[in-house]
């Protein structure tokens, strides 16, 4: 990882993605290969039938079975995109941040204001980016 401005950056931004369920393989995984100065450079999920459609429709990615080698891998990302049960958006976010990466967390953040407070307080500590995502397409406006 480079900790080079993004605005400076000539090459691809690599992301990882952790949870190809519907959210990170309806939104997500698109979304990321939508972007030129993004790249999909891996896709975690331990389901066998949804790495082969990972495999399928992200051929350039990566495929890897746990969070766990995931963080064991040195694979070189800049960016986590965590699209998985809500209850593991906290330590996989904590994991994400230790290892020096930015952060996207799917909504919520963390379960309690006190647990968010403490992942903004420890990417502001590390230089980090910590965002949630909120997907608003069914708002009315959008749909509009």
């Amino acid at each position: 990882m480079t900790d080079a401005p993004l605005a400076e950056r000539a090459a691809p931004f690599r992301v990882a993605l952790i949870g190809f369920g519907l959210g990170g393989a309806a939104f997500h995984a698109p979304l990321i290969e939508a972007v030129s100065s993004l790249e999909l450079a891996a896709i975690v999920t331990g389901d066998e039938g949804r790495q082969a459609l990972a495999r399928q429709r992200h051929p350039r990615a990566r495929v890897i079975a746990s969070a766990d080698a995931f963080w064991r891998d040195t694979m070189d990302v800049d960016l986590v995109v965590i699209s998985t049960p809500n209850r593991t958006h906290v330590p996989l976010a904590r994991r994400a941040l230790e290892r020096g990466l930015h952060v996207v967390v799917d909504k919520p953040l963390a379960p309690t204001a006190r647990e968010a407070g403490e992942l903004i307080a420890e990417a502001r500590e590390r230089g980090r980016i910590l965002t949630p995502y909120q997907n608003r397409r069914w708002d009315g406006d959008f749909l509009t």
